[in-house]
């Protein structure tokens, strides 16, 4: 089931979220609604509080990246980086923030500790493509997005496109989920 992409504003964006403490039927149809979601939307990478879900579970395909064709869909849940080496400046974009780009310096490898769809744990090094996008999409598990990560003369240059967002204007070509009206904003109805 396509399950709509939480946007910008939304505070569900900004909260740690929790830990799973296992898998069962109801976070298997949630992974492949995720799985389906992102492809849909024509991503790499999904975290579940961009669908709704304050947990600790992301789900990426990276196969339609150059290089990366023999890469399998990979499932991580309760990630935690346990170290980084080097550092590497790529341009970054995000689903719950449509049309808005931006560089991000990250940590070019990362060694992570997290479990697979099964719950097995697993210790890796990641590297390239890899480690950038389980990065951001750990960043996303920790109520952070790419665009906290730009440079401040970039995020100024993005101001209108975020500013647009918050005020209801979203331009994308998958479903998206507008957040609750905060009293006293402009998508706030008192009626």
């Amino acid at each position: 089931m396509i399950l709509p992409i939480t946007i910008y504003s939304d505070d569900i964006l900004r909260q740690r979220s929790k830990p799973l403490k296992g898998v069962d039927s109801a976070i298997e149809a949630l992974i492949a609604s995720m799985f389906e979601s992102m492809r849909n939307a024509s991503g790499i990478g999904l975290a579940a509080p961009q669908v709704g879900q304050s947990l600790r579970l992301v789900v990426l395909d990276i196969s339609c990246v150059k290089n990366y064709e023999q890469e399998k869909p990979m499932v991580v849940i309760n990630p935690h980086v346990i170290s980084v080496k080097g550092s590497c400046s790529m341009e970054e974009g995000c689903l719950s923030v449509p049309g808005v780009q931006g560089d991000v310096v990250r940590p070019s490898a990362i060694m992570l500790k997290y479990r697979d769809e099964h719950f097995v744990e697993h210790v890796a090094e990641f590297s390239g493509m890899f480690a950038r996008v389980l990065q951001h999409e750990i960043d996303h598990l920790d109520g952070t997005l790419f665009v906290d990560r730009v440079q401040k003369r970039d995020r100024r240059k993005m101001q209108k496109e975020l500013l647009a967002m918050t005020s209801g204007v979203i331009h994308a070509d998958y479903p998206v989920v507008f957040p609750p009206a905060k009293p006293n904003s402009p998508n706030s109805n008192p009626m």
